[in-house]
């Protein structure tokens, strides 16, 4: 007895045109998001370089040293680089069916897609960025350090897991509560302060660190300097919190955007 070939044929060419829609979808997030010209791109990485250059310039002036290390341009790096990549992904996929709204309403283009194109954009965006910023640290301040690139690769890990699970379900509520774009990008802005750019964990006084623990950044901050730093030993860092929590709040987004996505889009 042979199998007919026919669903298998079936689901090839479904991988495909999968394929071909995330792929048509990142060709225009990238003339739309970035522009036609190079001006968005170098945008995208002066936004980070100027941070971390403007971290560095004030706190050099009043202190001798950062708490890690003794460069300072490293030390905030490892901070605002995750920040920004962070912020930048959940914010963009909270944003994702109100920008594609009218390509959904092909049969062959899913939210899915949608998702998955912006999502691989501004991770491999923010990727570039982060090795421009990086090599230009390394070469033209040679900081005394050795990468781990095992727990940094970890550290990303962790924080493509925790933006795409918050993006996700901030999409869904963004488009079923359009008041919640503003409400979160509200509640969101105490996190640049509360997720240990500026300074170490270990040095928050308790009970404020037993709070402050629940602060998933804080978790791929420390993952982050561990990777940087050799004698840094973050033992509060928990790798499965952020990668669960993200999980967790993705799964909720995915199901809610495939139950109600549609019909809040018809009415």
């Amino acid at each position: 007895m042979h199998l007919s070939p026919v669903p298998a044929v079936a689901a090839h060419n479904m991988r495909l045109s999968t394929l071909r829609a995330v792929f048509a979808l990142i060709l225009r997030e990238v003339s739309t998001t970035y522009g036609r010209s190079p001006g968005g791109y170098v945008w995208a990485i002066l936004e980070p370089a100027g941070g971390i250059a403007l971290l560095t310039l004030i706190f050099s002036v009043g202190f001798r040293s950062p708490p890690l290390g003794t460069n300072f341009a490293l030390f905030y790096s490892a901070g605002l680089l995750p920040f920004l990549m962070y912020s930048d992904i959940s914010g963009k996929l909270g944003q994702t069916i109100q920008f594609s709204r009218a390509l959904l309403a092909y049969p062959r283009v899913t939210f899915l897609d949608a998702l998955m194109a912006r999502f691989l954009l501004n991770m491999l965006t923010h990727l570039v960025v982060h090795g421009l910023v990086l090599g230009f640290i390394l070469v033209m301040q040679q900081p005394d350090t050795t990468f781990d690139v095992s727990k940094i690769a970890l550290a990303y890990v962790m924080l493509l897991a925790l933006g795409f699970g918050v993006g996700t379900l901030n999409s869904f509520l963004t488009l079923a509560y359009p008041v919640w774009q503003t409400a979160w990008a509200v509640l969101n802005r105490p996190l640049f302060l509360i997720s240990c750019i500026f300074f170490n964990f270990e040095i928050v006084p308790q009970p404020h660190a037993d709070y402050l623990w629940f602060n998933p950044l804080v978790h791929v901050v420390g993952m982050m300097r561990d990777g940087f730093y050799p004698f840094y030993q973050p033992t509060y860092v928990s790798v499965i919190y952020p990668i669960a929590l993200g999980g967790g709040l993705g799964l909720a987004g995915l199901f809610l955007l495939n139950r109600y996505h549609r019909d809040i889009l018809d009415k």
